[in-house]
């Protein structure tokens, strides 16, 4: 391939599932329905835990954040891939497909270090419950919340700053659905062996790591629970990490398949479906894990429902 430096791209071109254009008409209803109604759950979220004082503790927080996370992480991508699935090719920009990288880069960042911490919290209020309050009291929460922000900025600044430096070859075709980081590399015309030792260790520090510690506080939390004399506070703790565990499997599941798989690892289409499934199908089930399986929240939304109808009425 002929080398091209990267100043001279001005666009690039997203193919999406352009080589199935039936099923791209069909994935467009599908995938609006679902942008919608990830959009709608996550608000409900956000509403009702800002709302109600009684949800203002370390738990529903943090599941704030989630919802905020979530809700970003859809808006950057869903609304570019509804366009490209609406039209055989769409051209996006250099600087708005990077932009859309970054972002990616920052918010699923974020979310992989917000699970960390929600996990903890978790392992901290079944395992220690009477030091509960001093171990994750404000201070500790706020900090655990802006780390996790500030990390997923890092990440999001320098993958990006590191992979628009590098010069891309001709035709500029992005056989994927976003501008993610591992299919630009397959139009870079310069060796990324350096990059991908980065990538691959930096992977292992933020996906998998992270991840088999949290596996190991929820075997912690499981025989704490056993534990409990109580059957209701042994449910109620079943629920809350059922719920939280199911969310991390998904999440850190399909984004370790998606940047520790080798480039020829999968079919352009595999990868495209791993991709949707952390960026569609996650923040979709998100608000029904966490809001159909806890009974605060069901409670919190009926109680401002209840109030919301009663002020109509008079």
């Amino acid at each position: 391939m002929k080398r091209q430096n990267q100043s001279f791209v001005i666009e690039f071109i997203l193919l999406g599932f352009s080589n199935s254009p039936e099923l791209q008409e069909q994935l467009f209803g599908v995938f609006l329905i679902i942008y919608l109604v990830t959009l709608i759950g996550n608000a409900v979220i956000i509403v009702v835990i800002s709302l109600e004082q009684s949800l203002h503790v370390p738990m529903y927080l943090f599941l704030l954040n989630l919802s905020l996370v979530d809700v970003n992480i859809s808006a950057v991508i869903m609304p570019e891939m509804l366009v490209v699935l609406s039209t055989e090719k769409t051209s996006i920009s250099f600087v708005s497909c990077f932009a859309q990288m970054y972002f990616v880069l920052f918010f699923c960042g974020t979310e992989c270090f917000l699970l960390g911490a929600m996990a903890y919290d978790r392992f901290a209020a079944i395992c220690h419950p009477l030091s509960y309050p001093m171990i994750m009291n404000r201070g500790v929460f706020m900090r655990l919340v802006i780390l996790s922000w500030v990390l997923g900025f890092m990440l999001g600044t320098v993958q990006t700053s590191w992979v628009s430096s590098f010069p891309f070859c001709g035709p500029h075709e992005i056989n994927h659905i976003s501008c993610e980081t591992p299919a630009m590399l397959d139009l870079v015309c310069a060796d990324t062996f350096l990059f991908e030792i980065y990538a691959f260790t930096g992977t292992i520090l933020i996906i998998v790591v992270p991840f088999l510690l949290i596996l190991l506080s929820y075997v912690r939390i499981l025989f704490a629970i056993l534990k409990m004399p109580s059957t209701t506070g042994r449910q109620k703790a079943f629920s809350t990490c059922a719920s939280h565990l199911t969310s991390v499997t998904l999440f850190y599941g399909t984004a370790s398949i998606t940047y520790l798989q080798p480039k020829s690892g999968y079919s352009p289409e595999t990868k495209k479906l791993t991709s949707l499934s952390y960026s569609l199908l996650i923040p979709l089930l998100n608000p029904l894990i966490y809001s159909l399986r806890n009974s605060e929240m069901k409670r919190a939304l009926m109680k401002l429902w209840q109030g919301k109808v009663d002020l109509h009425t008079f």
